[in-house]
C-alpha cells in the first residue's frame, strides 16, 4: 500500500477517535447549551464516520471480519466487475472510432520535423547512420544474392530482342562510314600481299597451272601452246600482279564507279543485316546456346563480394558523410516538409487498419492481466489508486456528521424552548 493511503487512513481515523473521544468528553457536561451542542456534533460525526468507514471497508472485505451480506463488494463481484470495466475500456474509453479521431488529430510530421532536423546535424546521428549502413551492408549475403543476380541477368538477356541491335549497329555502321573503311581495309591489306617478294612467283604458277589444265580444240589448242611458249611463270606471275594493282589504284579513287559501286553493295549488305533472316536465327541460337552453358556464379559472386568491400570502404570515407549522407537526410527532410499532409494520412491510414484489425486484443490485454491478479492484489491495486480518495470520504462523513449534528442539536434546543 503507497504511502499517501497510508496517511489518508490514518487520518480518517484520527477523525473517528476524535468523533469519539469528544462524544465521551462532554457526557459528564451535559445540561450546558454549548456543551449539549458539541456533544450532538460529536455523536452525529461519530454515526456518520462509521457508517462512511463501514461503507468503504465494505467495498473490498467484511468489516471486522464478519460476512455481513451485501460486503466485500469487489471480491464477490469481481468477474461482474472487470467485464464491466473491460467493456467500459473498449466501447467507451478506448473504442475504435476514439482511438481513430483522436489519431487523425496528431501532425505527425510537424512534430517529427525539428526533432529529425536537430538530431541530423548532430556527431552522434551520423555515426548511428553510418554503424548501420555498414551493418546492413556487413548483412549481404552474397551467396544468396549470387543466383538472383544470375537469374536477373539471363531473364534480362533471354528477352533481348536481336533484330532492333541489329538495325542499330547497321544505322552506327553506316554513319560511322563503315563500308568504306572496310573496303579500305581489304585494299589495304590485298596491296600488302601484292607487295610481298613471293607474290609474283605465287600467281605465276597458280596462273601457270590453270593454263595446263585447260583443254581447247583445233586452233584454239594451237594458240594456248604458242602463248605458254611466250610466257614462263614469272612472266605471267607479273601480268597478274600488274593487273590486281591496277585495279586496286582504281578502286583507291573516291571517283572510281567501281568503288562507289562497291560501296554502294556493302551499305545494302549492311542495311540489311536486321532483315537476314537466317543470321537472326543464327544468333538467337548461339544467344540460348551461351545462355544454357554459362556459369558466372564465380564471377558474380566475386563481382559482389569486391563490390561489398569497396562499399564498406566508400562509407567510412570522412567526405562520405558530408557529400552524401547529409544531403540525402536535407532531402529527405524536405519532402517529409513538403508532402507532411501526405505522410500524416498515410500513417493515419496504417495507424486505423492496426486498431481495426486489433481493437479486440485491447480488451483480450486488459482481461488477461486483470485475471492475473489474486482478490488481494485487486483490492490492494484499487486501494493504491482510489485508496486516499476513498479514505477522505471518512473524513468528510465524520466532519460533515459533526456539522449535521450541532445543527440538529441546535433546532432541538430551539424546539424545547418554544
Amino acid at each position: 500500500m503507497s504511502t499517501k493511503t497510508k496517511e489518508s487512513k490514518k487520518i480518517a481515523l484520527y477523525s473517528l477517535i476524535v468523533m469519539g473521544i469528544g462524544f465521551i468528553a462532554t457526557i459528564p457536561f451535559q445540561g450546558i447549551f454549548w456543551v449539549d451542542l458539541l456533544q450532538g456534533g460529536f455523536e452525529a460525526g461519530l454515526v456518520g464516520g462509521l457508517a462512511d468507514w463501514f461503507a468503504v471497508t465494505a467495498l473490498f472485505r467484511h468489516p471486522l471480519g464478519i460476512p455481513i451480506p451485501h460486503t466485500a463488494l469487489l471480491p464477490n463481484n469481481r468477474e461482474r466487475i472487470t467485464n464491466a470495466l473491460v467493456r467500459t475500456i473498449k466501447r467507451d474509453w478506448l473504442s475504435k472510432e476514439s482511438i481513430q479521431e483522436k489519431v487523425q488529430q496528431i501532425p505527425f510530421t510537424e512534430k517529427l520535423q525539428p526533432v529529425l532536423k536537430k538530431q541530423v546535424h548532430t556527431e552522434v546521428f551520423r555515426n548511428a547512420s553510418i554503424k548501420l549502413l555498414k551493418q546492413m551492408i556487413q548483412h549481404i549475403e552474397v551467396e544468396k544474392l549470387t543466383p538472383i543476380v544470375k537469374n536477373q541477368i539471363n531473364v534480362s538477356l533471354s528477352t533481348i530482342e536481336i533484330r532492333p541491335l541489329l538495325h542499330m549497329l547497321s544505322t552506327h555502321l553506316i554513319d560511322e562510314k563503315f563500308d568504306q573503311k572496310v573496303l579500305d581495309f581489304g585494299l589495304s591489306k590485298a596491296e600488302a600481299w601484292l607487295n610481298h617478294p613471293d607474290t609474283s612467283n605465287k600467281l605465276g604458277t597458280v596462273a601457270m597451272n590453270v593454263l595446263n589444265n585447260i583443254e581447247l580444240d583445233g586452233i584454239l589448242q594451237f594458240a594456248l601452246k604458242s602463248l605458254k611458249g611466250l610466257l614462263n611463270e614469272e612472266k605471267l606471275g607479273n601480268m597478274i600482279k600488274n593487273l590486281l594493282q591496277s585495279g586496286i589504284n582504281g578502286l583507291k579513287n573516291e571517283e572510281d564507279p567501281n568503288r562507289q559501286g562497291l560501296i554502294t553493295y556493302i551499305q545494302n549488305e549492311i542495311k540489311g543485316i536486321d532483315h537476314n533472316d537466317q543470321l537472326l536465327e543464327s544468333i538467337e541460337k548461339w544467344k540460348n546456346q551461351f545462355l544454357e552453358n554459362w556459369e558466372p556464379e564465380k564471377a558474380i559472386a566475386d563481382f559482389l563480394s569486391n563490390l561489398q568491400q569497396k562499399a564498406l570502404i566508400f562509407v567510412t570515407e570522412d567526405q562520405f558523410s558530408e557529400t552524401y549522407l547529409l544531403p540525402f537526410f536535407k532531402q529527405m527532410l524536405n519532402y517529409v516538409k513538403e508532402n507532411g499532409s501526405k505522410i500524416d494520412l498515410w500513417i493515419q491510414e496504417q495507424i486505423t487498419i492496426f486498431v481495426e484489425n486489433n481493437h479486440s486484443y485491447i480488451g483480450n490485454l486488459v482481461q488477461e492481466n486483470l485475471d492475473k491478479l489474486s482478490n488481494a492484489e485487486l483490492i490492494d491495486m484499487v486501494e493504491n489508486n482510489l485508496g486516499k480518495d476513498i479514505q477522505w470520504i471518512r473524513v468528510n462523513g465524520a466532519v460533515c456528521g459533526f456539522i449535521i449534528g450541532i445543527f440538529l442539536t441546535a433546532i432541538h434546543a430551539l424546539i424545547a424552548l418554544m
